[in-house]
């Protein structure tokens, strides 16, 4: 059979063999010769420089002034630097991208939300408020001057700047690392507002670096009138989703929106909940213990490689109206870690719609078991890249942080999911755990240029986390 072949995983290049012996077991060496040559080739730089951006974007409250990603030298390395001027008062629109990201603040202060799927509404008005609604969303964190902010791939935040000088904050975004499954370009995925003029930036940048794009993207004869990730989305669908008219849906579609991703606040300033702060107190975050590795202490031979995910009882998400998703990762089948994969297994009844969602950090392989579902998928552009019916012995992939939305048809769908992490996350964009549910309403009512009761209802018509109905409840409202 001769010596052991090297094997490429996602991050690493190794080479795989078996110790003799009467247990024979797998041993893994780094391959350093084949790693040198794997990242050798966007490495062959004659010179280095000390670069100016490339580019500068005006918005309405800011600019943002962008590296040119294609340099031989941020190639080299697998990263991407934006810096960010947000004048007094303006909101960075949230949003997401494809890289793990560190944020240094060079100058001003400021407070931003971390969108957390899942994470607790944790920041909450009194009761006694005079009969008003009270609002709810996550954890507000204050920064400054010299701060560092790290960010997983594909988690939204937004920024606001409450301080009397214009804050500058310099973006680093690590393209290479293998939390990014997409390509190596930065993606940001826009949850407001219409940044055209950012999109069509990064479509020149992704053509110097030889991406085959579409001519359907920009410079077509079809325009488009928005680029965020719920312009791809049918307003019905979308309506559907969060409970609300359509005439709302449109607004958060922010089609027109000439505003860019840096807006300016209506009033003097942004009204959130959050300590004071001379009395803030930042809790640190102790690193998790790192569980056990299945296999350090046993061979391939014993260790356990199966798991029953179609059990009605196995469910983590159920809903007797509209069905049940259970999930499959390393903290419950050890050897995924090894894999870096993991697994979901879903059910909708009819018409049952599984909210607007994305993958933080997976591609995701769904294969139709049953039944047919109409989905619609949308890039960072904004751009709907599928929107048809999928049905049994069907498959569809689904990239990371790609929006996608799925409605049983009469029928039903069933489905499971391969995906690209093994601890895959979803952040749904409507419902409880959502990263709409997760901003306070000011900053839902600036973002989308609505009322504070359209963002009431935007927030919190939809009670469920994952699974809700389709428009029979909307239409009985």
């Amino acid at each position: 059979m001769g010596g052991p072949k090297p094997i490429e995983s996602r991050g690493t290049v190794a080479k795989l063999s078996w110790k003799s012996g009467p247990n024979p077991s797998p041993q893994i060496h780094l391959a350093l010769p084949e790693i040198k040559q794997w990242y050798g080739n966007e490495c062959q730089l004659e010179s280095l420089n000390a670069r100016e951006p490339d580019e500068t974007i005006k918005v309405e409250a800011g600019t943002i002034e962008r590296w040119n990603p294609n340099n031989d030298q941020f190639r080299c390395a697998g990263v991407a630097v934006v810096r960010k001027t947000i004048e007094r008062n303006g909101l960075l629109l949230p949003e997401y991208t494809n890289a793990d990201q560190l944020f240094y603040v060079v100058q001003g202060s400021g407070i931003t939300g971390v969108l957390m799927p899942g994470c607790a509404e944790t920041y909450q008005e009194s009761q006694q408020q005079g009969g008003r609604f009270q609002d709810q969303h996550q954890k507000i964190r204050r920064y400054r001057e010299g701060d560092v902010i790290a960010l997983p791939a594909g988690t939204a935040h937004w920024c606001y700047n409450d301080g009397d000088t214009p804050l500058i904050v310099v973006n680093f975004l690590d393209i290479s690392n293998i939390a990014n499954q997409l390509d190596k370009f930065p993606r940001k995925f826009h949850l407001a507002g219409n940044p055209q003029k950012e999109h069509r930036s990064l479509h020149k940048n992704m053509q110097e670096q030889g991406q085959s794009l579409k001519q359907s993207y920009y410079g077509s004869s079809r325009s488009q009138e928005c680029s965020n990730v719920f312009c791809g989305f049918d307003t019905r669908m979308l309506a559907d989703a969060f409970n609300v008219d359509e005439s709302i849906v449109r607004k958060l579609q922010s089609q027109n929106d000439e505003r860019g991703s840096i807006v300016k606040v209506k009033g003097d300033e942004l009204k959130v909940l959050s300590p004071p702060r001379t009395r803030e107190q930042e809790l640190r975050e102790e690193s998790r213990p790192h569980g056990r590795d299945n296999g350090i202490e046993e061979t391939m031979c014993t260790m356990r490689l199966q798991e029953n995910i179609g059990d009605p009882e196995r469910a983590d998400i159920y809903s007797p109206r509209v069905g049940r998703i259970s999930t499959l990762n390393s903290n419950n089948l050890p050897i995924l870690r090894w894999l870096h994969l993991s697994a979901e297994r879903g059910v909708l009844y009819r018409n049952g719609m599984m909210v607007p969602h994305w993958n933080q950090n997976a591609h995701s392989i769904m294969y139709a078991l049953r039944g047919s579902a109409r989905i619609q998928v949308v890039d960072n552009f904004g751009r709907t890249v599928f929107d048809d019916r999928v049905q049994k012995g069907q498959i569809l992939t689904i990239p990371q942080n790609y929006a996608v939305v799925k409605r049983a048809e009469s029928e039903g769908f069933e489905w499971v999911s391969f995906k690209t992490n093994d601890n895959a996350i979803i952040s749904p964009l409507a419902g409880k755990t959502s990263a709409i549910r997760a901003m306070p309403e000011e900053v839902v009512a600036n973002a989308f240029r609505v009322t504070r009761e359209e963002a009431r209802k935007i927030k919190f018509n939809v009670q469920e986390t994952t699974l809700t109905t389709s428009s029979d409840r909307r239409a009985a409202a």
